[in-house]
């Protein structure tokens, strides 16, 4: 009789430790003896419990178009199978007296002509491999539950984090610098609310060399995807479900919230506008319906603006845009400040950084206290597993708590540091901007004035022909109205 040889592990690990060549030679040696010929070898390296099966398949197959029976030898049961799937294809073989299985480890042989008492040792054998899978899959999802309660993230870091291993052979993830730097730049570009999907695209790829988290070129995409991933903000999602997990945040919850509110269509421009330099796309609203009022361009120089009429209640009005941009400028030429109001100006900023260098000083003390806290905690804890005073399981996992708590307020510290900075900075070039806005405006680029006019505007809407605008603080407070300069303590 003929023999096919059946050697299998489920992963490449087994492979590399050798467990195929052991098997094989212990299912050659045992065909020699029975007086067999071997007619293949089959080493399979896939899980038993896969859907698909292929060189299995392919075994069955080449075994119902021969015409001569054949034996099919392997060392346990559980290399064959790990589930009852495969069971009526195997008997049907070996009723037709096509197949004899040798199980070399039970001493079991299933042909033509066994018993009862033989069928059932298979069956319990199947049983007995597909519970023992049953229970993996169970400690699987065991581990999987504990590791979310415990904030970590057990699959491939997303864009912007990396995947490490820590000393104590625990897993972990950190911020990957580049990658955080891109993905800070798509939130703050978008959040601006005159940028789509493709131009922040665009803009990225002009970077040169960044590429996806797959290592192809960013798309639209791929933009979408990190602009609506909550784990950015200290949030994992899995399974439609939302976790906290313990990993340093990028952006800040506020900054999230806004493009998020942006994605869903607030503020947003019509998808087929979205690719055309149009100034204020995206910036007004129709006061009739609260729809966005979008812009076209007219034998390809003249910008329209008017209503989308999304919900069909508004009549189509189009307005220039040099008639919208005109009204805007005349209240960059009503900003005005006296000297004295320049003076107060400056006062209250050396107040405000007086009091904002109080707060920080007082937030820097407290987290410098948790940061020292941890390193001591981790020096104690080295102290304790080298005198023996706790065992290797206990010091991995204290080590990747303290650690983590560590990389934390590491990471607190330096956001703290970076809101100061940005607010510093933007506190003094309010005045320059207030006293040259539209000289500023007519010498910048487009992508310039449309973050200049989100600035110093907002809810910008359109009644048909007419604009209402509203100035953002403190630039409200700076407007010359009717001869009268309105400030307000």
């Amino acid at each position: 009789m003929k023999a096919i040889i059946f050697a299998r592990v489920s992963s490449k690990e087994q492979e590399d430790g050798q467990s195929i060549p052991a098997q094989t030679r212990r299912l050659t040696e045992y065909a020699l003896k029975k007086g067999f010929e071997i007619d293949s070898t089959y080493q399979v390296t896939e899980s038993s419990i896969k859907e698909t099966r292929k060189q299995f398949n392919q075994i069955v197959e080449y075994i119902k178009k021969s015409k001569h029976p054949y034996a099919l030898i392997t060392d346990t049961v559980d290399r064959l199978q790990r589930s009852f799937r495969e069971t009526p294809q195997l008997d049907d073989l070996r009723r037709q007296g096509k197949l004899e299985i040798h199980f070399l480890r039970e001493g079991l042989i299933i042909d033509q002509t066994s018993n009862s008492a033989q069928l059932l040792q298979w069956d319990i054998g199947v049983l007995f491999a597909s519970s023992f899978i049953r229970q993996l899959s169970d400690n699987v999802k065991r581990s999987q539950e504990q590791c979310i309660r415990n904030g970590q993230w057990t699959s491939k870091a997303p864009y912007g984090y990396k995947n490490v291993s820590l000393p104590s052979g625990q897993k972990t993830i950190e911020i990957e610098p580049e990658q955080a730097a891109v993905v800070s730049k798509m939130y703050e570009l978008y959040a601006l609310g005159n940028h789509s999907l493709q131009t922040i695209a665009e803009k990225i790829r002009a970077l040169g060399s960044v590429k996806s988290a797959r290592g192809k070129t960013v798309t639209a995409r791929t933009v979408e995807v990190i602009l609506n991933n909550p784990f950015y903000i200290g949030i994992m999602r899995i399974k439609g479900k939302l976790h906290r997990h313990n990993y340093p945040p990028l952006i800040s919850e506020s900054l999230f919230n806004k493009v998020q509110e942006l994605l869903r269509g607030h503020n947003k421009a019509p998808v087929q506008y979205a690719g055309k330099p149009i100034l204020l796309r995206g910036m007004i609203k129709c006061k009739n319906c609260e729809g966005t009022v979008c812009g076209d361009i007219k034998k390809q120089k003249y910008v329209y603006y008017s209503c989308h009429n999304t919900k069909r209640i508004c009549v189509k009005k189009w307005v220039r845009e040099e008639v919208i941009l005109n009204e805007l400028l005349t209240h960059f030429d009503n900003i005005q400040l006296t000297d004295d109001q320049i003076s107060d100006v400056i006062e209250a900023i050396k107040a405000y950084e007086s009091e904002a260098q109080s707060s920080m000083k007082k937030l820097r003390t407290q987290l410098e206290h948790r940061l020292a806290l941890a390193r001591e905690r981790i020096s104690k804890l080295v102290d304790m597993h080298v005198d023996g005073k706790i065992d290797a399981q206990t010091y991995r996992v204290k080590l990747d708590e303290y650690n983590r708590e560590q990389q934390l307020v590491s990471a607190e510290l330096k956001s703290c540091e970076e809101i100061y900075t940005a607010e510093h900075v933007t506190a003094q070039e309010v005045l320059l901007l207030a006293r040259e806005a539209r000289e500023i405006f007519e010498s910048s680029k487009l992508d310039e004035k449309q973050q200049l006019l989100n600035f110093f505007f907002s809810n910008l809407t359109l009644d048909r022909e007419k604009l209402d605008v509203e100035l953002r603080e403190p630039f409200n407070l700076m407007s010359k109205h009717e001869d009268h300069l309105i400030w307000r303590d």
